[in-house]
């Protein structure tokens, strides 16, 4: 995924290395940041003159892009996008001071989730002298002293004028390695998209079925598939808000090309036979996919063992209130929770009600913002128990 700062070039980034403009929604064209998860593909070949994402050579991996919003307002995006990452591009802008607030905020996102390979980019390149880009540069390496990412590669970049990306190409090679995956267990499937593909005016014998796109985190899904989306989609029943389980069949799937089978890394768009209605503008987003009875439970209430980060314990108060507000992230899934005070079973975990269900697994490892100064931060982790 790429992180950093708001406007500090990380879609320009994924552009330059895929060709595929991520802002494509017309809100963010409009605006001129990132709002909702956009992604891409690359293919990463090496040739006698070294790394290169185009022209002739060996392919030696393909790459998935997730590029996540920098903006303070939507930091449970990054968050979301935080949980189906092997490894980060940092992105941070050499025509301005480093840190800047997002700098920061993202780091900790990506430290606390457990993210721990990541490339650091110095963007811009082309907006600043050498002595500039050197004073830049020097701030990135104290701001990384003392954090688990001191030794990380930091690359210095332009991508309007593509200079030293043949660097960033061996640097993700070398430093995001592709973990081994369990492909023996039940499938899941975290959805951080869904889609409907259709045109307006498309004929009812042509429309096509809802798309997810996602990434497969443990097992293998098949062409034919029947699978089960959990939460799955509210309803209004006698005056409450109830989630019914989704049960559809995947009818084709797509990985940079039509596959039959996705396994576990990358990005995965999964076409189904689902009214599109359904998976239009996102509303499938933090439901999780896999075989029927397979998947974790629903749950409405959490306890949960919080680890706060060490910034967190000076801008927060120590314990929380009766019915204080939380955002949780857990998988690709935000929503707001309740807490209601210490658990029953365990004084060192909080009771949380939930808004909306998430779908998660005894020891799952979610992320917890609270309110200060009227924004949302970042507060720590919270372990399911």
């Amino acid at each position: 995924m790429t992180a950093g700062h708001v406007d500090h070039g990380k879609t320009t980034l994924i552009s330059a290395l895929t060709g595929i403009m991520t802002d494509s929604h017309s809100e963010e064209v409009k605006r001129g940041i990132t709002i909702k998860l956009g992604y891409a593909d690359m293919t990463i070949r090496k040739n006698a003159e070294g790394y290169t994402n185009e022209g002739e050579g060996e392919v030696v991996r393909k790459v998935s892009f997730l590029d996540a919003p920098g903006h303070e307002t939507l930091m449970a995006t990054v968050v979301a996008a935080s949980s189906i990452v092997d490894g980060a591009l940092f992105v941070i802008a050499a025509n301005e001071t480093c840190p800047q607030p997002q700098t920061l905020e993202h780091l900790l996102v990506l430290e606390s989730i457990g993210v721990k390979n990541i490339v650091f980019v110095q963007t811009k390149l082309d907006l600043v002298t050498k002595d500039q880009a050197i004073k830049n540069y020097k701030e990135i390496l104290t701001l990384l002293k003392g954090t688990p990412y001191e030794k990380s590669p930091v690359i210095p970049i332009s991508a309007v004028t593509k200079a030293n990306l043949d660097k960033l190409f061996e640097a993700i090679q070398e430093n995001i390695p592709t973990p081994k995956r369990d492909e023996t267990t039940a499938a899941q499937f975290l959805i951080a998209r869904s889609f409907d593909v259709n045109k307006p005016g498309t004929k009812p014998a042509k429309i096509l079925g809802g798309v997810l796109g996602g990434s497969v985190v443990c097992g293998v899904f098949k062409e034919g598939d029947e699978i089960e989306l959990l939460p799955g989609y509210p309803q209004e029943k006698k005056d409450k808000r109830i989630y019914v389980p989704i049960r559809t069949k995947i009818t084709s799937m797509n990985a940079d090309g039509k596959i039959k089978e996705a396994r576990p890394g990358g990005l995965v768009g999964i076409a189904t036979g689902l009214d599109p209605a359904l998976a239009s503008g996102d509303l499938l987003v933090g439901n999780i996919a896999g075989k029927p009875g397979t998947l974790p439970p629903v749950l409405t209430e959490l306890n949960l063992k919080m680890k706060p980060l060490k910034r967190a314990l000076a801008n927060f108060p120590e314990t929380f209130v009766e019915n204080e507000p939380v955002v949780i992230g857990s998988g690709t899934a935000t929503t707001i929770g309740f807490v209601e005070g210490k658990s029953k079973g365990n004084r060192q975990a909080y009771h949380i009600r939930l808004k909306k269900p998430v779908c998660a697994a005894q020891g799952a490892v979610m992320a917890i913002l609270r309110k200060a100064s009227n924004r949302w931060n970042l507060y720590g982790t919270g372990t399911l128990i």
